[in-house]
């Protein structure tokens, strides 16, 4: 069977699966049952410095967007850090890792951006044993209005600077959390690794307001008539989160870095896609709290029986294995050409491949033939873009096939050419004609 055992930056966990910080991280009671359940780690949800503990809000504190099957697909969150002592925080981290040795806890930590503040945190967070800190540089409410958070991760020479204490201070290893509320997520990345950061991890929730109530109007979460913008999470945030953790795998400046990857992971395959892009492993939230800390034994199972179906050996076989294959839009193979193809036998005659295509695309799918209801692709008129694909309801009912070279695209009446080519080279690309000449 394949070794799923994970050692990220010196951490070693019996799996990849993190819980992030969050509240399924708050308390060494939450913490036991992901531990029995299966999780190979936890980041405590993030401590804040001595001293009366935060405050957070006494109502709702999620906003949500749903699927038509009222499946969630993404979560709003207006909830800060810890607002238990941390005093409290720091023994019941310290007994859990010394009841659970074999899995990874790592605390998050959120402090004033004052070099003082880092150095009276520091030590008593390694006096615990936990195994490493992750600096919380990516909440983007409440938090980030009092000069951290978001407020700091959007800022590289703070960031810089900030991780730069830390390592200075501490035996552990530093994760530097980013947030995704900025430009160019390659920049702050680059920041924590000139201030020696032993890894980052990503993506942190994304600034959001989910709904308004039409009868209040009001944000929801409403809190006594008022609401705010929080943290958007949840696997609608997958997309983004994985472009951002393949930027940074794929940047010269940061390649190599290791990253903890973040953002709607609900399944075994969600971690296989994130680790492939370059995470060397994976951290869950929003899917712990839809579906109960058991869900991680769907995912080891699922990650096994893959790896173990493809040959896999270990997690190293997979890490990193798609970031090649990232490239910019520039980069394409023009000369690629493919073509939408309906499996006749499998079509239930919806219309929908029609009606996308005739209305939004290119009116390349006919709706009649010889007087019958007939759906069936005009490959002259057929630019493959595979919006019809996306949204047939029957899987693989069509598909995309790729013309050989040599086949005459009948939408151009040229025939496909062998030779790659894309758009640096192009003729219609003023750039490459001045370098032409």
């Amino acid at each position: 069977m394949a070794d799923i055992s994970n050692n990220f930056v010196g951490i070693k966990s019996p799996n990849p699966f993190w819980l992030a910080s969050a509240p399924p991280t708050d308390k060494a009671y939450n913490v036991i049952r992901a531990f029995k359940a299966g999780w190979g780690g936890v980041v405590w949800k993030t401590l804040g410095e001595e001293g009366p503990p935060v405050v957070n809000v006494n109502g709702p504190r999620y906003g949500a967007i749903w699927g038509a099957d009222r499946r969630l697909l993404g979560l709003n969150n207006i909830e800060l850090i810890t607002d238990r002592d941390l005093q409290v925080n720091l023994r019941e981290i310290k007994q859990v890792k010394q009841d659970w040795p074999d899995r990874a806890i790592v605390v998050s930590l959120m402090v004033p951006c004052e070099e003082h503040a880092w150095k009276a945190i520091l030590p008593v967070v390694e006096e615990t044993g936990a195994d490493g800190i992750e600096l919380n540089f990516g909440c983007p409410h409440g938090m980030s209005e009092r000069g951290m958070g978001a407020a700091v991760g959007q800022v590289p020479e703070y960031i810089e600077m900030v991780v730069r204490w830390c390592k200075a201070n501490t035996r552990m290893p530093v994760i530097t959390k980013l947030t995704p509320n900025i430009t160019d997520i390659r920049k702050p990345a680059r920041a924590a690794l000139a201030g020696g950061t032993d890894a980052v991890s990503l993506i942190n929730t994304i600034n959001s307001i989910t709904g308004v109530n039409l009868d209040s109007f009001a944000p929801e979460p409403t809190i006594d008539g008022k609401g705010s913008h929080g943290g958007y999470c949840g696997p609608a945030v997958k997309p983004i989160a994985m472009n951002m953790v393949a930027e940074i795998a794929r940047d010269p400046e940061t390649h190599g870095l290791p990253i903890s990857g973040i953002g709607g992971i609900t399944t075994w395959r969600d971690a296989a896609e994130f680790m492939a892009l370059g995470a060397g492993n994976v951290q869950v939230c929003t899917a712990a709290m839809t579906y109960g800390f058991k869900i991680v034994q769907e995912m080891i199972a699922g990650l096994e029986n893959w790896m173990d179906e493809k040959g896999h050996a270990t997690l190293d076989d997979i890490v990193g294995r798609a970031t090649p294959n990232v490239t910019d839009w520039q980069y394409l193979n023009l000369n690629y050409i493919a073509k939408a193809h309906i499996d006749q036998e499998a079509c239930i005659k919806c219309g929908r491949c029609h009606i996308a295509c005739e209305d939004t695309s290119h009116q390349a799918i006919t709706n009649m033939v010889d007087g019958k209801r007939h759906f069936e692709v005009i490959e002259a008129e057929c630019v493959g873009c595979n919006l019809c694909v996306n949204v047939c309801p029957v899987e693989n009912c069509i598909t995309m096939e790729p013309l050989a070279v040599g086949v005459m695209d009948q939408r151009t009446g040229n025939p496909v050419s062998p030779v790659y080519a894309n758009w640096t080279t192009h003729p219609n690309n003023p750039m490459a004609k001045v370098a032409a000449e």
